[in-house]
């Protein structure tokens, strides 16, 4: 990453990534996996996290994966990825996808994500990342949502951590 560069803005690493839904990524009723949804909805948020970081990413986790409504074979599946928030090595991803009926030239909004990935180098260092610049009150809005989202996260870490020390080693068995 370039030391010099302190911030960036939503719209310096915004990303879009189209799919055409074929039959080999469907299940038995025609409709689009999840997990290739999922693989979709990483790659996006990835392009997205390494051009805000101008570095490699890694994806640290993703939730408030929603699928709102089926994707069919045929169908033109529209990602779009923005950096919501950067914190110190790590950034919050908001992923949107949307099906685009070309004959009507309208989308429908089919699944929503956030995601936080973190900027590493070639030896899986972190490294610290450009803060993020929101011009628009839309922007402002995810930017403040992503900072309650992180605090939820991290309490959430935390409960998870003292549930694993609780049990003991072998609760796996």
């Amino acid at each position: 990453m370039n030391d010099l560069v302190l911030e960036r803005t939503v719209a310096e690493s915004q990303s879009e990534r189209s799919e055409i839904v074929l039959p080999a990524d469907s299940n038995a009723l025609g409709s689009l996996f999840g997990g290739r949804l999922m693989q979709y909805i990483d790659l996006v948020g990835a392009m997205a996290a390494s051009r805000h970081a101008r570095a490699f990413t890694v994806t640290a986790s993703m939730d408030h994966l929603d699928f709102v409504a089926p994707v069919r074979v045929g169908e033109l599946l529209i990602l779009k990825a923005s950096v919501n928030r950067a914190f110190r090595t790590s950034m919050e991803i908001g992923v949107r996808v949307m099906v685009e009926d070309v004959r009507e030239q309208r989308l429908r909004h089919v699944s929503s994500a956030y995601l936080t990935f973190v900027a590493v180098d070639r030896e899986g260092n972190r490294l610290v990342v450009p803060q993020v610049v929101p011009e628009t009150e839309h922007q402002k809005r995810r930017f403040e949502d992503a900072g309650r989202r992180r605090e939820m996260r991290a309490g959430e870490t935390q409960r998870k951590k003292e549930m694993r020390a609780a049990l003991g080693t072998g609760w796996h068995v």
